[in-house]
């Protein structure tokens, strides 16, 4: 648990009580080892959240490729205005 509570930097109370939550619905295992307390992550009750968080992440890639998309058009049709500049001999301004 030292390990857990220097790498994240909170508290130890903290850090195991969130253990304990994780421990009491079978998502971490715990064994001891003389006075420390080693986990290790259950990688059979951590599959099916995430399958179902999974489905978040595409729903959410595909959000964002819309709004990438959506920004490139919309620089495509100001970009035109974006050329022209003092230094452009076929600009009006001097």
């Amino acid at each position: 648990m030292g390990d857990i509570v220097a790498t994240l930097e909170l508290a130890q109370p903290s850090v195991s009580k969130h253990l304990r939550v994780l421990r009491d619905v079978g998502l971490v295992q715990v064994r001891r080892d003389g006075r420390q307390k080693l986990y290790r992550t259950n990688a059979e009750a951590i599959r099916p959240l995430h399958e179902w968080t999974s489905t978040f992440e595409r729903h959410w890639q595909q959000q964002l490729i819309r709004v990438k998309e959506r920004a490139e058009a919309k620089m495509k049709k100001v970009r035109p205005n974006l050329k022209r500049s003092n230094h452009d001999p076929n600009s009006t301004e001097h």
